[in-house]
């Protein structure tokens, strides 16, 4: 994720940086393609950190995936 926070398409207000969590994870985003190597052949998927940001004035929230890793 870049170093500057994504502004609200919205209100064009900067968004604050938050934390998502399912069942006491982090969310993280899977892709339907398969990771390279050994583990590729065995099915399993790639996986990405994802970072959501919210607008502070409508709520607005939007979810990035972390595919530069």
């Amino acid at each position: 994720m870049g170093e500057t926070p994504p502004r609200c398409p919205d209100c064009s207000v900067e968004m604050e940086q938050m934390t998502l969590k399912a069942g006491g994870y982090n969310l993280r985003v899977v892709s339907e393609e398969s990771t390279e190597g050994i583990l590729g052949s065995l099915g399993v998927k790639e996986k990405f950190a994802a970072h959501v940001f919210v607008c502070p004035e409508c709520g607005l929230s939007r979810v990035y995936a972390d595919i530069d890793e």
